[in-house]
């Protein structure tokens, strides 16, 4: 059995990717499952996908402990506790990393003892696909490339996968076209299957509820709110072109996390600390005053929050 796990953020299509993997894996023959799992966060929380691939019946369900493959479609996912990109990971797990940096820069700034392969496809979408988000077809298709898919299977895995989305032909065939070039760049390598892995307990932690004088909604637990900086999730940050802002406030009333305020002069203020970097200000700002700026991986990637 092959065993893939997919690490992204919400939004960025490591789910649809798993399922893009496990529908060509089908169209080949092949049994496949894939499943995601996430919490209750909002887009650019970290999210998992699992994706197995097997010629017989498979019998295993749940979290991949132990991957024999790692697609990471985030880089600043790996300094992320919470996401545990390298967990299970040996010198035999093949990992895939988001990245403009090369595989050695990525294999000694973190450590990984996996076998790194890098490519940006997050340039590519905004080269050549012209969304910021527009990485699940090409994660999928990398993926595939790795694992020894074909690429009509992935070609067709994507055409079904994103019109259950609701997407137009033209924008699968896009995504189809740009996929094919990440596929046709990517070599596949050769995976070693089979290896006996040790079974790890896992716990379950109950939830300690307050009494009903207690009740109300709190923030103030470790990892929640002012406690977590978030701001290490980003890929993208909104800045401020102040020219064009109007002082309208929609920003501030958009923000899902409230990390907005404003100026006396009526001016957003970040609070980078704690942004997303989910967009939404940018997508409702109506003058086009605040911008998708590409954080830089050498500054912020691998930076400890």
């Amino acid at each position: 059995m092959l065993a893939i796990r997919f690490h992204g953020r919400g939004g960025q299509g490591a789910k649809t990717a798993s399922r893009i993997v496990g529908t060509a894996a089908f169209l080949e023959g092949f049994v496949a499952q894939d499943s995601p799992i996430y919490g209750a966060e909002r887009r650019g929380a970290p999210v998992a996908a699992f994706t197995r691939i097997a010629k017989e019946q498979i019998r295993e369900r749940g979290v991949i402990v132990h991957p024999d493959v790692v697609i990471v479609a985030d880089a600043s996912l790996i300094s992320d506790p919470t996401a545990r990109v390298f967990q299970g990971v040996d010198d035999r797990t093949v990992v895939f990393v988001n990245s403009s940096l090369s595989p050695q820069q990525v294999a000694t700034q973190t450590s990984c003892s996996g076998r790194v392969t890098t490519l940006d496809l997050t340039e590519i979408a905004l080269q050549r696909v012209g969304k910021r988000g527009a990485l699940s077809a090409l994660l999928g298709a990398v993926a595939g490339r790795l694992v020894g898919l074909h690429q009509e299977s992935i070609r067709k895995a994507i055409a079904e996968e994103l019109a259950d989305l609701g997407l137009s032909p033209s924008v699968i065939e896009r995504n189809q076209t740009v996929a094919a070039q990440c596929y046709e760049t990517v070599q596949p390598v050769t995976i070693e299957t089979g290896v006996p892995q040790p079974i790890v307990p896992v716990q379950l932690q109950a939830p300690i509820y307050e009494p009903p004088t207690r009740g109300t909604a709190r923030i103030s637990a470790a990892a929640n709110s002012v406690l977590r900086e978030t701001g290490g999730w980003r890929t993208f940050r909104p800045v401020l072109v102040p020219d064009k802002c109007n002082g309208c406030w929609l920003c501030f009333t958009y923000c899902p996390d409230g990390v907005i305020s404003m100026s006396k002069d009526d001016r957003p203020v970040i609070d980078y600390d704690h942004c997303k970097g989910c967009q939404i200000c940018v997508h409702e700002c109506p003058t086009d005053a605040l911008v998708a700026e590409r954080e830089k991986e050498g500054e912020v990637a691998w930076r400890a929050k």
